[in-house]
């Protein structure tokens, strides 16, 4: 009987599977420092701009009482540049003109207004243009750090993971199967006969092999699971809390559905694949792996196109 590959949490109270975010940073000891800004980010969305409100409130109040040769300018860029940063272009923007309209109030109740009508105008814009351009430089590095992470996470020929995220996501599934005692499954597979369909059709149609490869795994798998480009013709797929029959259910679909691809685009390719379950949790990723790809040359020496399992730790 094929197990259920459940994607809620267990009877025993335990939390659900998390899908794992390519765009998440490398697993590495946390520094205190290091909390702040993902503890911020998990504030509810109006929370940050209250806070850059409040701020930027406080700051205006400490311009007022504070001798009249000081200048607290720079202190109205930090609601600013933190609204900017965890909200976006238009809360930026808002507490840019708040902050803007602060430091006037400011200004004027200190007795700094000027006998000329359009001085404290000009002043005002040209503060708020400064206040605003900040704001949306803040909010385009974001976008390019975000982007720039997302890319060095993902393979570029074929859009899976590549090893870096893949070796992530298996270090956190094995400190869950640590934790929790849940099953860990481990498909690796590479493509039989991949240089013959170089050789014969050219490299360009070897990408696109790869491509429709990834593709399809991927669209077989549940979203929890994370399919991997590991290099060349190599492949693995990482299944959380997911037993051996489940697995190997998963793994002959996908065999058959790759079947099914390469003889509709006249490939002459097949799959040899490896599949380990561990019971209990493996040393190391690297232990994950080794385990797996030593199943995948053992299908491959077998006659390849073919499925070869193992359950660790019965």
């Amino acid at each position: 009987m094929v197990e259920p590959r459940e994607m809620n949490g267990g009877k025993d109270g335990t939390p659900p599977v998390r899908g794992h975010s390519l765009y998440a940073s490398p697993t590495r000891p946390e520094r205190v420092v290091d909390r702040i800004p993902s503890r911020i980010a998990s504030w509810p969305a109006p929370a940050v701009t209250l806070a850059g409100v409040a701020i930027a409130a406080l700051v205006g109040a400490v311009d007022y009482l504070a001798a009249e040769e000081l200048s607290f300018a720079l202190f109205y860029l930090v609601p600013v540049a933190l609204v900017s940063w965890f909200e976006g272009r238009w809360p930026g923007l808002l507490v840019a003109a708040l902050s803007t309209a602060v430091w006037y109030l400011a200004d004027q109740l200190t007795g700094h207004g000027s006998a000329h009508t359009l001085v404290p105008l000009w002043n005002v814009a040209v503060r708020f243009v400064y206040f605003a351009f900040v704001a949306l430089v803040l909010v385009r590095l974001r976008g390019s750090l975000e982007a720039e992470r997302a890319m060095s996470r993902v393979d570029p020929l074929t859009g899976v993971a590549n090893v870096r995220a893949f070796t992530d996501a298996a270090g956190t599934e094995i400190a869950r199967c640590r934790r929790y005692r849940h099953p860990l499954s481990l498909a690796y597979f590479d493509v039989d006969d991949f240089k013959s369909v170089n050789d014969m059709l050219g490299h360009r149609a070897g990408d696109e092999l790869l491509s429709a490869l990834a593709s399809r795994v991927e669209a077989g798998m549940r979203s929890v699971d994370v399919v991997a480009r590991l290099g060349g013709d190599e492949f693995a797929v990482l299944m959380p809390e997911t037993g051996s029959d489940a697995a190997f259910a998963a793994m002959e679909k996908i065999e058959k559905d790759v079947r099914e691809l390469m003889a509709s685009r006249s490939w002459p390719a097949s799959l040899s694949i490896g599949l380990v379950t561990f019971l209990a949790p493996p040393e190391s990723v690297d232990a994950l792996i080794h385990a797996a790809d030593t199943l995948m040359y053992a299908a491959k020496g077998e006659g390849k196109n073919r499925i070869r399992r193992e359950i660790v730790g019965e």
